[in-house]
């Protein structure tokens, strides 16, 4: 790969960027500083960005479940985010093997080390802040979940059931398989990884944008603040994600028919992942229906004080 010079030089800069910008030591702090009480009557980014956001029961609601339902979009948002971001963690790896296997890729490894560290930093802020929110709001999780298997449903809230679940799951098992052991398939994930991202990253940059308009950065919500710099990180990721999917990969022999019935399917999976689109929550492809006891538990809580019926 260093005698196609510009796309090597594509993955140093990047890389480079990436590592001087390194701020998981500072998301690490942050999570730890925490504390739901100290930016409770806070908006955490635009008020679009909301649970809920334009229904009637949001034009209904008073300011302070206003406030409320715009941290929870937080909550549920980035609860999404981990789950992506356990697969990314595991896919970054097995593409890693399939990809170190041939001469000149050890700068795509670096660089996809380096990502999946700044992966699980971002899941343990997100999980801390989510945790923390929901125990305050409520005593019990709602959209947080304990640590889950990356071969679980990407999507938290799925228009799925246990056969369809089951089936993800072995679909998932054979690519990481297949991926480790196979070049053009480790390069491939990087389309799926990028398609995946690619409506997340329009949401983040609007979300980022929040803190960066905040006139007092001293006194940003935290939650905030984690938004800037998980941000800025995925930033290099999707530049990652581009340059192995759409460049690396010409350095590569052409793949064989099996090689693109493989990368076709895992496309077809993501989009039909990505396939409905939520009232509740603006930017995140969940399924409605299976949101339900969600929102229900959040409309019967102490915020709202519904009874069953009304829910």
């Amino acid at each position: 790969m260093r005698s196609d010079r510009p796309v090597y030089r594509k993955l140093e800069v990047n890389y480079r960027r990436n590592r001087k910008q390194y701020s998981t030591e500072l998301l690490d702090a942050l999570a730890a500083d925490f504390c739901y009480q100290d930016c409770q009557d806070e908006y955490w980014h635009p008020e679009e960005f909301s649970l809920l956001y334009g229904t009637h029961l949001w034009q209904q609601s008073s300011p302070s479940q206003r406030i409320i339902l715009n941290q929870l979009y937080w909550v549920a948002y980035y609860s999404q985010i981990i789950s992506a971001e356990i697969a990314t963690i595991f896919f970054n790896q097995t593409s890693a093997a399939g990809l170190y296997a041939q001469e000149d890729f050890r700068l795509v490894c670096d660089t996809l080390d380096l990502e999946s560290s700044q992966e699980r930093a971002h899941i343990n802020a997100f999980k801390i802040i989510c945790e923390r929110v929901e125990a305050s709001l409520f005593g019990r999780r709602i959209f947080s979940y304990p640590m889950r298997s990356p071969f679980s449903e990407t999507m938290i809230f799925a228009d799925t059931n246990r056969l369809k679940s089951w089936w993800k799951k072995v679909q998932l098992h054979c690519f990481g398989l297949l991926s480790s052991d196979n070049t053009f398939l480790a390069c491939q994930y990087f389309t799926v990884r990028g398609l995946r991202t690619l409506n997340g990253k329009i949401v983040q940059h609007q979300l980022s944008r929040y803190y960066q308009n905040y006139a007092d950065k001293n006194q940003v919500p935290i939650p905030t603040k984690i938004s800037y710099y998980h941000f800025l990180d995925e930033s290099f990721h999707f530049n990652s994600s581009t340059i192995i999917s759409q460049d690396v990969i010409n350095c590569l022999p052409k793949p064989t028919k099996f090689e693109k019935m493989v990368a076709n399917l895992g496309i077809r999976g993501c989009q039909k992942d990505h396939y409905h689109f939520s009232v509740a929550i603006n930017g995140i492809f969940w399924y409605d229906p299976a949101l339900y006891s969600a929102i229900y538990q959040v409309l019967t809580s102490n915020i709202f004080g519904m009874d069953s019926r009304e829910a």
